[in-house]
């Protein structure tokens, strides 16, 4: 399985370009040229909005103000997000092995970056019903402290697509990022109104560079992902 940083650290890709090169690779894996690839990229702001999304919980415009931040329609499941600065995206390019088992190859997806988080202190789970990593909601004794208690609050989402037995799209990890980009007033994140999006900066309190969980995320996802990949040796 390779390893490929598109600009990691150095520089922001449109989401096009991003997913122009997805598609080159796509083609490279499907064709035999390339083996399984995991495309590592930090995106300019964008908006996308995936096959499943209602048009009620995607933004009324092309751009979404402030910032001027493109609405861009994708082919992947899922439905309305966020990519952008702070947030560490990671387009899984693999071959599965047969018989294909989408819900099995996400379900991997879900546990490496439970693996991740747990390397910050985090105790992250699934959700039933919904699709990427979340913190649980804190217990009612917390709301009595002081504060009223936080839902659930999802720090990674999760879009897929597979086309020719070869995967396209799929985890954004919130690394360090303003969290106002997923606010009610803009969209309603990945469909879901009555819980919360988080980051692992928000959670430990510590400040990271998009990039300083790359290392241990390829390793969790490569360990996680070995069994379904078709060449992963």
């Amino acid at each position: 399985m390779l390893r490929e940083d598109m600009g990691l650290g150095s520089r922001l890709i449109p989401f096009r370009e991003g997913w122009q090169r997805q598609r080159v690779l796509h083609s490279e894996v499907v064709e035999g040229r390339r083996p399984s690839t995991l495309l590592l990229v930090e995106h300019e702001p964008v908006y996308t909005v995936g096959r499943r999304a209602h048009s009620w919980e995607r933004p009324s415009a092309d751009v979404v103000e402030p910032g001027h931040v493109p609405v861009v329609d994708v082919d992947r499941g899922g439905k309305t997000t966020w990519h952008g600065p702070g947030q560490l995206t990671v387009y899984p390019i693999l071959r599965l092995t047969q018989p294909i088992d989408v819900i099995r190859y996400v379900r991997a997806l879900e546990a490496a970056v439970i693996e991740l988080c747990g390397l910050y202190g985090l105790e992250t789970v699934r959700v039933e019903g919904r699709s990427g990593v979340w913190l649980p909601a804190d217990p009612e004794t917390v709301g009595r402290a002081g504060r009223p208690p936080r839902p659930e609050r999802k720090i990674c989402a999760l879009g897929v697509r597979v086309a020719r037995g070869v995967t396209m799209h799929g985890i954004g990890l919130n690394v360090d990022l303003d969290l106002e980009a997923f606010s009610l007033d803009r969209i309603i994140p990945c469909g879901i109104d009555d819980a919360g999006v988080t980051s692992l900066a928000a959670e430990t309190g510590r400040h990271l560079a998009t990039g300083a969980p790359a290392e241990a995320l390829v390793r969790a996802l490569e360990n996680h992902l070995a069994p379904l990949v078709a060449d992963a040796t």
